[in-house]
């Protein structure tokens, strides 16, 4: 589990892709503190597992699973990437509850800046839409961010001058793909209504299981 919490960014050294999956080596030095092999580290995002690592670079497999639903497939060699170590028992938790299994990707409408923030607007899914609510949470390439607007095609999040600067947010440009994760909060208290829809509809069984026959 992470928290959405940027630790440091991290640079893309190099990316072997293979049809539908790829390993990919960065280059970090504070996520890589007290690093074990198996130890998961979200990469933009992506919840990933060390397969190896030196003092300053470590590699990741990424399957074709993920390799469909992320933007990895964008990045190149030399860009920048959002690093986070999974969240310790007794570590503050910051952000909110970020799983790193990326829901799918979106895509930069636009960007306004506002005073002292910057307004970034996000073009995304109905499927993605649908767990997206004002002032509710939102994972953006890693980032624990906060919904300022909904319509029926994007969402928009403001963002303060700190976490442009020390995330991949200062490098990005109109136009370009990232990765999504709603709140998984949401996720599950929609599954359960869908349920409870379904359980509702009046059956002969259910009257009797209920009593009714």
């Amino acid at each position: 589990m992470f928290t959405g919490i940027i630790e440091e960014r991290g640079i893309l050294q190099e990316i072997q892709r293979s049809v539908n999956c790829a390993k990919i080596t960065i280059q970090a030095k504070k996520v890589l503190e007290e690093i074990q092999l198996g130890d998961s580290i979200a990469v933009n995002g992506i919840c990933l597992t060390v397969t190896s690592f030196t003092k300053d670079i470590f590699t990741a497999d990424v399957m074709p699973e993920t390799w469909r639903r992320c933007s990895i497939s964008q990045l190149s060699k030399g860009q920048l990437v959002n690093l986070e170590r999974a969240m310790p028992m007794n570590g503050r938790f910051g952000g909110h509850i970020v799983s790193g299994h990326i829901d799918g990707i979106g895509k930069i409408q636009g960007m306004k800046r506002e005073e002292n923030a910057v307004l970034y607007e996000i073009l995304a899914e109905e499927k993605i839409l649908r767990y997206v609510i004002e002032k509710g949470s939102i994972a953006i390439d890693g980032i624990s961010l906060t919904v300022t607007n909904v319509t029926d095609k994007s969402f928009s999040v403001s963002v303060i001058p700190h976490t442009v600067q020390n995330t991949n947010l200062k490098e990005r440009k109109k136009g370009e793909f990232v990765n999504l994760e709603a709140d998984c909060i949401g996720k599950y208290v929609s599954k359960f209504l869908d349920v409870t829809k379904k359980e509702e509809t009046i059956t002969e069984n259910f009257l009797m299981e209920h009593g009714f026959l």
